[in-house]
């Protein structure tokens, strides 16, 4: 049976040099005292969360893409319909 002793998670990272607008880094310097997190943990979150919804984002970007070479389309009708849906929300 494995203990928690047993186990080891490696986390690799490596260190990279980024430049800021002193207004950005003053800003960051301020989130990291109130929340008692590092300048780096709070940027590598940053880094990670953009890299995350930019890689979702170009995914479906490419996907619709994929799907507009094929042909598939929303019909004039679908499209109508789906419209007049909201239209009627916003009455």
């Amino acid at each position: 049976m494995y203990t928690i002793e047993h186990l080891s998670v490696i986390i690799m990272s490596t260190t990279m040099t980024v430049r800021l607008e002193d207004e950005i880094k003053s800003r960051l310097d301020q989130l990291a005292e109130s929340t008692k997190r590092s300048r780096s943990f709070l940027a590598a979150e940053a880094i990670r969360e953009y890299i995350a919804i930019n890689e979702w984002q170009i995914g479906e970007i490419i996907a619709g893409i994929q799907e507009a070479d094929r042909g598939e389309f929303a019909s004039e009708a679908e499209v109508k319909a789906f419209f007049d849906g909201w239209r009627g929300r916003a009455d």
